[in-house]
């Protein structure tokens, strides 16, 4: 397969034609390019179509014949091919993984081991749900009371789905719906961010080297105003996966509503890492819940949906535990995400940076007491002053009045609250108008499971952060979203599903060295 990632060079990158719509790559209707933005250096790298509602609707007009009964007759195709197609598309993101690992740290900004990381994951989700459908049972008897009588549940393909996949984790974020999509049978068109839409455009060029027949797979690259929100309302679209904010989540439901599609939100959070001191009683104990206090709140640069981002602490071991922690933060080596031993890249855009520094300026206007970063770092070898960095921050003293608290900042921030009791760190934790993911550390394994029990969040690590399997549902409670992804998730449609993870031998993760 051809390399079609653009690399900096002295010369403007060329635009190309980055919709695939019934299996041939085009330019936009009418013409209209966009240049994507190194984070590093604020250097464009690459030019993609900046596609409109005409190419939508071409795009959908596809994905409904090829649901329909057009070439390939996808969802017709024996569930054994499906698989077997999976698979393909699995060996050919390990193939490529270091080429697509590069690929998402140049588009997000991620450190180049982060965007490998994520190409296994990618890669374990197609291996999963191939091994899922491939097992699935034709169809569940169910006794009608008559011998005359034969009744089965069978499972059938919904038809063209809408996927809407966010910034921070291109590849990972596109295969949680693509591989459940095409393994049940759909179709669909995938409207990636504007922002970093190269690793989604290489995975539909994987699809096609696997196979996949043309029109089962599109991908339209260009804005959610105009894109997402065709792609939301368009009456041949059944069945809409959407990844993003809070806001934008609102008015997908809002225009999915009239056509009663079928909808899965997986929206934003705020949330809470509880430490009790009793996980601090040792010094390999102390040095782990740290550890994992870095990796919750800034990995990626805290751009990540489920991070860590408020820390509530027992207050007897608040100081030795907050300075600990700013310690080792400060010590945190930004810069381009490419570069040997940086371990934290820049955030994906200027009004990413901008949005964080307004959250700053607004808690310690409130009252918090900084106790590291809060500022853009000085430029150095491998960071630009182009660049979009901003340094880790620690704001102490903080409480749930405060803006920093109740929002969520998606950057590398992170908050300190104190509790006394079991019973105020529960209340603090659910003091949230989000539910997306929150952890417990304690050496109590009783209070482990009981506050477990009580967080009001889709995902609760005990003694760990941010670890998800594809067996496990993911979702939220409260505006965190609605719907699940990944994991036989249609028996828990009637009732609130979490998924509670716990790590009997924690040890340091060691994303950042300290």
């Amino acid at each position: 397969m051809a390399d079609r990632t653009e690399h900096h060079t002295d010369q403007e990158p060329r635009a190309r034609g980055t919709l695939h719509i019934e299996g041939e790559w085009r330019h936009a209707v009418s013409g209209a390019t966009r240049e994507i933005l190194d984070p590093a250096d604020g250097r464009p790298f690459a030019v993609v179509a900046e596609g409109d509602e005409k190419d939508t609707d071409l795009a959908v007009a596809a994905a409904r014949r090829a649901f329909d009964g057009g070439r390939g007759d996808w969802p017709r195709t024996p569930v054994a091919e499906r698989a077997a197609l999976l698979r393909r598309v699995a060996g050919l993101l390990a193939r490529d993984r270091e080429r697509l690992g590069l690929l998402e740290s140049r588009d997000a900004g991620k450190t180049v081991e982060e965007g490998r990381v994520d190409i296994d994951c990618v890669a374990d989700a197609f291996r999963y749900f191939a091994d899922l459908v491939a097992a699935e049972a034709p169809g569940r008897v169910v006794d009608a009371g008559s011998p005359d009588i034969h009744s089965v549940v069978v499972h059938e393909p919904v038809g063209v789905c809408a996927l809407i996949t966010p910034w921070n984790y291109p590849l990972l974020q596109a295969s949680w719906k693509i591989a459940p999509a095409l393994a049940a049978g759909n179709t669909f068109v995938i409207k990636p961010s504007e922002i970093t839409p190269m690793t989604t455009v290489a995975l539909i060029e994987l699809l096609a080297e696997a196979g996949l027949p043309a029109g089962a797979a599109n991908i339209v690259t260009g804005p959610g105003h105009t894109v997402g929100a065709r792609l939301t309302e368009h009456p041949d679209v059944d069945l809409v996966s959407f990844t993003g904010g809070l806001v934008s989540g609102t008015k997908v439901a809002a225009a999915a509503a009239p056509g009663v599609k079928k909808v899965a939100l997986e929206l934003g959070g705020k949330n809470p890492n509880v430490v009790f001191a009793d996980a601090c009683a040792t010094d390999e104990a102390f040095d782990t819940a740290v550890d994992q206090a870095l990796n919750a709140a800034f990995m990626h640069s805290g751009q990540v949906c489920s991070a860590g981002g408020r820390l509530i602490i027992e207050e007897s071991v608040r100081e030795r535990f907050v300075s600990e922690l700013a310690r080792r933060a400060a010590r945190i080596r930004l810069g381009r995400g490419t570069e040997p031993g940086v371990e934290c890249g820049p955030l994906v855009s200027e009004q990413q940076r901008a949005r964080t520094e307004a959250y700053v300026a607004s808690a310690l206007a409130e009252g918090a007491v900084l106790r590291c970063g809060g500022k853009r770092p000085e430029p150095g070898e491998g960071r630009p002053a182009t660049g979009y960095f901003y340094e880790p921050t620690v704001l102490d003293e903080c409480h749930r009045d405060m803006k920093v608290v109740r929002e969520e900042v998606f950057g590398p921030v992170l908050t300190v609250e104190t509790f006394r009791t079991e019973d105020e760190a529960v209340a603090l934790a659910n003091d949230t108008e989000y539910g997306l993911a929150g952890a417990v550390w304690t050496a109590n394994a009783g209070r482990a499971r009981r506050v477990a029990g009580l967080l009001r969040h889709g995902t609760v690590w005990i003694n760990d952060f941010h670890p998800y399997l594809p067996q496990a549902e993911w979702g939220g409670f409260g505006k965190s979203g609605v719907g699940r992804e990944l994991g036989p998730a249609g028996l828990a449609e009637y009732r609130e599903a979490k998924h509670v993870y716990q790590n009997l031998a924690p040890r340091p993760v060691r994303w950042f060295s300290g």
